[in-house]
């Protein structure tokens, strides 16, 4: 069983830049496509940012492209979303998970970009 727990959120002001992690614990977790994903209150879950299993490939919401870049170790096992020139409507909770996603979700870790 996967397992994933999320973190590096945070309170930026607009324009501002923030890491998040992701640590992927399980077996075979190094084989997965990977995400991240965000929601804010009342809408759906989006897929922001996916990498392939051997980080070759990487795919990306219009919102975010140019400005978030998503990455993993060399094991796999820790996924990084790099967020830069962030927006207001860049806040929301970041969650992580397999693309498409397959694991239980995680807790998130909080992203707020304001003044």
């Amino acid at each position: 069983q996967v397992q994933v727990v999320e973190s590096g959120g945070g309170l930026v002001q607009p324009g501002g830049s923030l890491r998040l992690s992701c640590i992927v614990a399980g077996s075979m977790s190094s084989r997965y496509t990977m995400g991240w994903y965000r929601q804010t209150p009342g809408k759906q879950r989006e897929l922001a940012a996916s990498i392939s299993s051997g980080g070759g490939f990487r795919n990306y919401a219009s919102s975010v492209k140019g400005r978030f870049t998503i990455s993993r170790d060399s094991a796999g096992r820790t996924v990084y979303l790099q967020m830069n020139s962030l927006k207001p409507e860049d806040t929301a909770i970041y969650y992580c998970n397999s693309d498409p996603a397959s694991f239980s979700w995680g807790q998130g870790t909080q992203v707020t970009v304001s003044s």
